[in-house]
């Protein structure tokens, strides 16, 4: 049987099992755990996880989350084009196309305007088991988009607004067997309506201070209760158009393929990543004693939570308990605690799931079968501990 460990054995066990430490987590950082507490090691993690070291990535072990927002030098990162270098002195923020009055924003002059703050927390569509390391929560400063493009004056024909980053890169772009080799910059976009709605926001600080590198330092969008690629960094275009927005990260490669039964024949439905779905996961086990506690985090686009529950083993599902401090904002993420009394030796298998107040509920790994693609896998994760 695996042995429990301490706060200083999780650091330099599980980090080394998953790879972790190449990717951007410090090596100081230390488990959340009260006073004699330790942690109870996952065994479903394979020996090794084959993660090839990347600058451009940044992956949190959620076995040490120790708060309601993420350290903006642990706040998980990842992109296709690399982290361009933007000058804040010579910045500009450009609003271009079906506007009555295109605009160029320097950034002393977007923290001029009236500004609000907004928690959110928000993951990667990619992200997924064994780790689910690509998610994060954070405080956000920023100006309502609303704002700036009613200051730009949108056109009544514009249907989509575009978000330009400041990274780009070459491109294959492949038309019936004619390739064309291009630059292109990251780009998505937003419906007329959503862009205009109030929530959306050019964000320049994080938790407080300045945003990173990483994060898209001077300016990025945000768009509450949608998946990370939605949130351009390095925002450095708005564009208003008519037509709808095709680029390679908006029309081709965050798309789901999901099987749908239509008059009794699977029909095959391409759609595009946008919202959050409803998802919640076990990210540590520890006990003092005979008691463990079950510590997770919740994912979803805002709708009010009715319930988080646990179930261990085959047993029934029993409830677990909200933190109040993260529910108390729409858009943050949220956690929850259980407690595991009379836990026998052996290996035993947890698993959490979430309802919404509308009766949406976390669907099961089999309710997922009819999904082809490995996006916006917000499965039921069953972890596996084994008790001494």
């Amino acid at each position: 049987m695996s042995k429990q460990t301490t706060r200083r054995e999780l650091l330099k066990g599980s980090l080394a099992v998953a790879g972790l430490g190449v990717l951007g987590i410090p090596d100081w950082t230390l488990p959340a755990l009260a006073q004699g507490e330790t942690a109870v090691p996952f065994t479903d993690l394979p020996p090794t996880i084959n993660l090839t070291p990347a600058p451009d990535r940044r992956i949190i072990d959620v076995q040490k989350i120790d708060g309601v927002f993420t350290p903006k030098d642990q706040f998980f990162t990842t992109q296709h084009y690399g982290h361009p270098v933007v000058d804040p002195a010579a910045f500009r923020l450009q609003i271009s196309g079906l506007v009555d009055r295109p605009l160029s924003l320097s950034l002393e002059e977007l923290r001029k305007m009236k500004s609000t703050e907004l928690v959110f927390g928000f993951e990667c569509s990619g992200n997924r088991r064994p780790l689910q390391g690509l998610t994060s929560n954070g405080r956000w400063t920023g100006v309502p988009l609303r704002a700036m493009l009613e200051r730009a004056g949108v056109k009544k024909e514009a249907q989509e607004v575009v978000f330009f980053g400041a990274d780009h890169g070459d491109e294959e772009v492949e038309f019936r067997g004619q390739v064309t080799k291009v630059n292109q910059q990251f780009g998505r976009s937003l419906l007329r309506d959503k862009a205009l709605s109030p929530e959306p926001l050019l964000v320049y600080a994080l938790n407080g201070e300045p945003l990173t590198r990483h994060q898209g330092f001077p300016l990025r969008l945000l768009v509450p209760g949608w998946y990370g690629v939605s949130n351009v960094k390095w925002l450095s275009e708005i564009h208003v158009q008519e037509d709808r927005y095709l680029g390679k990260f908006q029309a081709r490669w965050y798309r789901t393929l999901k099987g749908e039964t239509v008059n009794g024949e699977v029909k095959w439905k391409e759609t595009a990543i946008s919202t959050l779905h409803l998802k919640s996961f076990i990210a540590r086990v520890s006990h003092d004693g005979s008691r463990h506690k079950v510590f997770g985090i919740v994912l979803n686009d805002g709708t009010p939570i009715k319930s988080v529950e646990v179930r261990v083993d085959d047993g029934p599902w029993q409830p677990a308990t909200l933190d109040p401090a993260t529910t108390a904002n729409k858009y943050s993420w949220k956690q929850f605690n259980y407690t595991w009394n009379g836990a026998t030796p052996g290996e035993h298998t947890l698993v959490s799931r979430v309802t919404d107040v509308t009766g949406k509920v976390q669907p099961t790994t089999e309710e997922l079968e009819v999904k082809k693609t490995f996006l916006e896998d917000n499965s039921q994760h069953p972890r596996k501990v084994m008790i001494s």
